[in-house]
C-alpha cells in the first residue's frame, strides 16, 4: 500500500465587490441604530390580486381616514399619515416602538390600474384600497382554434 500526501482543498474566495459591500452597509444602516424610526418602520402592508383589481391592506393605527394622503401616480402608490403624538406627561418610557409623527410608504404596483376606479376605505386601523386593473393588465383567455 502506497501513502499519496495531499494537500487539503481550499475554497476560493469569493471576489469582493465594492458596490456589494457599499449595499450591505446601507442595509445595516438602514435597519440599525442609524436608522430614522418613521421611514425605516412604514406602515406594514399586504398587496394581492384577484381576477379583476389589486388590493392594498396596510395597517394605519390611530390613524382617521381623514388623515390619510393617498396618491397614484403611474403604478406606484404613496400613502402618507401623520400618527398623533401621545401625551407624553408622567410618563417614562421603558420602550418605544409605535412610530409616531409622519410616515410614508410608496409601494410599486405590479399592473397598471384604472385611478378612476379606486375604492378606499379605512376601519380598525386598517386602510384598504381595492385597484381596478386597467384593461391591458387584465387577464384574457384567448381561444385556440384547431388547424384543419
Amino acid at each position: 500500500m502506497n501513502l499519496v500526501r495531499t494537500r487539503p482543498v481550499r475554497t476560493v474566495r469569493p471576489v469582493l465587490d465594492p458596490f456589494d459591500a457599499f449595499d450591505r452597509m446601507l442595509q445595516q444602516m438602514s435597519s440599525g441604530p442609524y436608522a430614522d424610526r418613521h421611514e425605516s418602520a412604514g406602515a406594514p402592508y399586504d398587496l394581492y390580486e384577484t381576477d379583476e383589481a389589486l388590493v392594498l391592506e396596510m395597517a394605519v393605527p390611530g390613524v382617521a381616514a381623514d388623515m390619510l394622503d393617498v396618491g397614484i401616480e403611474g403604478r406606484q402608490l404613496t400613502v402618507r399619515a401623520e400618527i398623533p403624538e401621545p401625551d407624553d406627561e408622567g410618563r417614562r418610557y421603558w420602550t418605544r416602538n409605535v412610530p409616531r409623527g409622519a410616515i410614508s410608504r410608496t409601494v410599486k404596483l405590479p399592473a397598471s390600474v384604472d385611478v378612476d376606479g379606486v375604492h378606499a376605505t379605512a376601519r380598525d386601523g386598517v386602510l384598504t384600497l381595492t385597484l381596478p386593473k386597467a384593461q391591458e393588465a387584465k387577464v384574457r383567455k384567448i381561444d385556440v382554434l384547431r388547424d384543419a
